[in-house]
């Protein structure tokens, strides 16, 4: 019986079309012999395949000047094929991935992740479910804490490192890479859960190991009473809207008029669920002007805007384009913060409702 090929790397790129110079959302599957892309993530059948072999692929790409973190993947036939990155280290990220899958079919070899070279023989003694109850017992098992980070509070979880503390101090492995292994397997089996941005794109694929033994990565139990709660400077007042969510980033951001000649200031406020942008007249007001919905939505940086005199702007704008292919553009203050608006909407558009 044929084997399936594995799915490497999975997520939503803008792709080039092959005929008119127009750039669309794709769920973009990397596959171990060729690249499929579908209009939408839900899609049974794709739109196109890319074959690997024989490929090579270029980046940076810098074709298109006002699009940035573009891949170039050339195909045997010396066809072009472009897509786009939200951000740079999502680019790499893709790129390292299509570049090791081209070597390993011209070597005739089978893609594995680094993580998984190296055979790491657990004990066979372990077994999942006892050891996750282990892992609850308020007396000698892991402790929950509130932690803090990047303005938010994370209630009732833990750090990746107590994780790989405990499974060690507990004789449950030998070292940390087992403990690494055995957490991962716990992950993947839905006793543990990611809670924050750097444990989340971990577990979805963005490093090479889904578990991250770090002090900066978080978890928790599915049936711990985990929770989140964003909140504000001391110059921004959190609005007391009736939202299920958690804010999970709020700030002020120029926005593209619909007529795209018009620039205005807005609160915009992030919620996880719905997994809405929401945005405020800066002046006050407690109902939203308006919503972009992020679920399934493709957010990229950009350099200037299309059809319009160049705003004065330095690599801080970025678009947003939604499953229903609607755009969005806004401008940030800054590089640093269009990185973590576009992060924060990523994370909210694969988890949110």
């Amino acid at each position: 019986m044929e084997r399936e090929p594995m799915r490497i790397r999975e997520g939503y790129l803008v792709k080039k079309g092959s005929m008119f110079n127009t750039w669309k959302p794709m769920w973009v599957v990397l596959l171990e012999d060729g690249i499929e892309f579908y209009k939408r993530k839900a899609d049974n059948s794709p739109k196109g395949m890319i074959p690997l072999k024989g490929s090579s692929i270029h980046s940076p790409c810098q074709d298109f000047g006002k699009r940035m973190f573009v891949f170039k993947l050339t195909v045997a036939k010396q066809q072009d094929h472009f897509f786009q990155a939200a951000y740079l280290e999502e680019r790499d990220a893709w790129v390292r991935d299509i570049k090791k899958a081209i070597h390993c079919i011209d070597g005739g070899q089978r893609f594995a992740r680094k993580s998984t070279r190296k055979s790491i023989r657990l004990p066979e003694t372990i077994n999942l479910s006892a050891l996750y109850l282990s892992m609850k017992d308020p007396e000698k098992g892991i402790k929950e804490l509130k932690l803090e980070k990047d303005k938010r509070v994370f209630n009732h979880c833990f750090t990746g490192t107590c994780v790989i503390d405990w499974l060690v101090s507990s004789s449950s492995v030998r070292n940390r890479k087992e403990g690494l292994l055995l957490a991962s397997s716990l992950l993947s089996e839905g006793y543990l859960q990611p809670a924050g941005d750097t444990s989340k794109a971990a577990a979805e694929g963005l490093s090479d190991t889904p578990f991250l033994d770090l002090s900066d990565a978080y978890y928790y139990f599915p049936d711990s009473g985990f929770f989140c709660e964003g909140y504000s400077s001391d110059d921004d007042v959190v609005l007391k809207e009736e939202f299920r969510g958690t804010i999970v980033k709020q700030g002020c951001l120029l926005k593209q008029g619909h007529r795209r000649k018009n620039w205005k200031v807005r609160k915009f406020v992030l919620r996880d669920d719905p997994a809405y942008l929401h945005y405020y007249d800066p002046a006050g007001g407690e109902e939203p002007l308006g919503a972009i919905h992020l679920r399934g939505c493709v957010v990229t940086a950009v350099e200037d805007m299309p059809d319009t005199k160049k705003y004065d702007v330095d690599n801080i704008l970025f678009e947003i384009i939604t499953a229903n292919e609607i755009h969005y553009y806004l401008q940030a203050a800054s590089s640093t913060e269009r990185t973590e608006w576009i992060k924060a909407i990523q994370s909210v558009a694969r988890t949110g409702k």
